[in-house]
């Protein structure tokens, strides 16, 4: 692709060689681990393609934990500021600010137009109906991408068929994934056949399934079924795929900063919502009494947290639970993850239901919680097996003022805060246990946020090393505590 570009952020070697890969082809895979910025390089990209008269449309899809990232992180950052453009959200249920907002795709622009949608709302007749609309009115000249394409793994699902029909009305599409394959090379043929049909050299799914399954013929009752016991002919399948996108691991890529820092946004439920706006306007009220103590401001932080988690202790010493979506955009993002993994969480209710979740996610044996409760031996044989790549064991779950000191955790090299401490020193104690001598890579660092609440205050304060405590104690405390719309 010839054209005179200036990158805004300068890519990294594998960057560059994954942009030039991609060019001007009609369908192409980033496979780029977890922390090696695929974003970044479909940005630059898509930019490329419509300095290049390819394109002046784009509509990215991501899941709900992820597609704001791209609109309020990724875009602003890495999309050259002589792209002229204009970037729009999707919202299911907008109100009238937000559904001006939204016909804005419908006015004549002289640029790229980035729209960006939930994943999720491809399951829902609305969000169909949009996408193939925006295939019928842009597809000639727009291109698709869909960030974590592991959504659309499942061949038979209702989601996956109306994307891929969707992805048809397109002259340019991307998939975007770090772990391409998280329980079964299957998993494999849905996302290349959005890139195009027999993209992978297959007219169906069950010709694609003979090829590389090995299948056995079950019986169960009146019923036979074939059942998968294994897999062959990979190397080939591997060739197959490297024809149609680029792979490239963190260990591969030797000029990454040793720390990569990014979030995932959870979503409140409409319940988790009126909780946490009752208990902030109580901490307000109390501010406004005069009669205020840092600690019981703590305190009302604290039980504002507890909610984003989906529980919260009463005075009495009891503990509420109520639905939560964290739990689940913590498993979405483990599927991403091939590797280990450290999940920090300041709350025993957490730690518990986590490991509890992640066993059977994943399989018994799968996660281990090392908190207060944790006896010393169970200590030591949690972090052995963890430290033992050949070990089962992929998910340490722990208590950053138990497990954040002294151990060497650096077999993962993913790290995610379900729920932050507030205290700095547990934070960069929490962060070291696997950046420190015998790491081998770099080290991604995941904050789990929910918009417009505590998370994104206390996560700013933490990366930018200040300390909670004497931060409350200021104007700032009543921002602290009140729910931003």
């Amino acid at each position: 692709m010839t054209v005179n570009y200036i990158f805004k952020t300068e890519p990294y070697a594998h960057q560059r060689t994954a942009i030039g890969l991609a060019g001007n082809r009609a369908g192409f895979a980033f496979l780029m681990e977890m922390g090696t910025g695929k974003s970044k390089s479909l940005i630059d990209n898509m930019a490329q393609m419509h300095l290049s008269n390819c394109i002046n449309f784009a509509l990215i899809i991501a899941p709900k934990g992820v597609y704001r990232n791209w609109v309020n992180k990724e875009i602003p950052e890495h999309l050259p500021d002589n792209v002229s453009h204009r970037v729009i959200r999707w919202v299911a249920s907008p109100n009238k600010t937000q559904q001006a907002e939204m016909r804005r795709v419908n006015q004549p622009f002289d640029g790229l137009t980035i729209f960006v949608m939930n994943v999720e709302a491809f399951s829902t007749l609305k969000g169909q109906q949009a996408g193939a609309w925006f295939a019928k009115v842009f597809g000639r000249t727009g291109l698709i991408a869909i960030d974590e394409s592991t959504t659309i793994k499942n061949h038979s699902a209702k989601r996956t068929k109306a994307l891929t029909k969707i992805a048809a009305g397109f002259a340019y599409r991307r998939i975007l994934t770090g772990s391409p394959v998280t329980k079964s090379p299957l998993d494999i043929y849905s996302q290349f056949e959005f890139l195009g049909p027999g993209t992978l050299g297959f007219q169906s799914y069950y010709a694609f399934q003979a090829r590389y399954a090995l299948l056995q013929r079950r019986k169960m009752g009146r019923t036979s079924f074939n059942q998968v016991v294994g897999y062959h002919n990979l190397e080939e399948l591997t060739q197959r795929i490297d024809q149609h996108g680029y792979r490239v691991l963190k260990s591969e890529c030797l000029d990454l900063p040793e720390k990569v820092y990014t979030a995932r946004y959870v979503e409140m439920t409409d319940h988790q919502r009126k909780v946490y706006d009752h208990i902030a306007k109580d901490g307000v009220a109390l501010l406004d009494s005069g009669l205020v103590t840092t600690q019981q401001v703590i305190t009302q932080l604290l039980r504002l947290q507890q909610v984003l988690s989906g529980h919260l202790k009463t005075d009495e010493g009891d503990t509420i639970t109520f639905p939560t979506n964290r739990l689940g955009v913590l498993k979405d993002l483990l599927e991403e993850h091939a590797g280990k993994a450290l999940i920090w969480s300041r709350f025993r209710h957490d730690i518990q239901q986590i490991t509890e979740a992640l066993n059977k996610t994943f399989g018994e044996g799968a996660a281990a919680a090392y908190y207060g409760d944790t006896s010393d031996d169970e200590r030591a044989r949690i972090v052995a097996n963890f430290q033992n790549p050949n070990h089962p064991l992929r998910f340490f779950v722990g208590n950053p003022s138990t497990g954040g000191y002294g151990l060497t955790l650096t077999q993962a090299d993913l790290v995610i805060y379900y729920a932050n401490s507030f205290d700095l020193e547990h934070r960069i104690q929490s962060e070291d246990r696997a950046h420190r001598i015998g790491q081998r890579n770099n080290v991604t660092y995941v904050d789990l946020i929910t918009e417009g609440t505590i998370d994104e205050k206390i996560v700013d304060a933490l990366r930018n090393k200040i300390e909670i405590g004497a931060k409350v104690l200021g104007e700032r405390a009543r921002e602290w505590l009140t729910l931003s719309k």
